[in-house]
């Protein structure tokens, strides 16, 4: 029953750090994950816009392919 109970303590005393470590690799994929999704908002954004001016058109591909390399990029 002791042993139970110093096996019970040792593993909350290092759980602190392996929680600590859990959460912020959480908020690490969780930040990642709302840049990947603002960057798809983007490329659908740019992706909708139709226009005639070879200017504005040759614009929107420039901006589209940084999108889309910063999107391969997060993998």
């Amino acid at each position: 029953m002791a042993n139970t109970l110093e096996r019970t303590e040792a593993d909350l005393g290092s759980g602190f750090e392996s929680e600590d470590a859990r959460r912020a690799a959480e908020q690490h994929r969780t930040v990642r994950e709302r840049q990947k999704q603002a960057l798809n908002l983007q490329r659908q954004s740019i992706l909708s816009q139709h226009c005639s001016n070879p200017m504005r058109r040759a614009a929107l591909e420039s901006a589209l392919a940084q999108i889309e390399a910063e999107i391969q990029a997060m993998g």
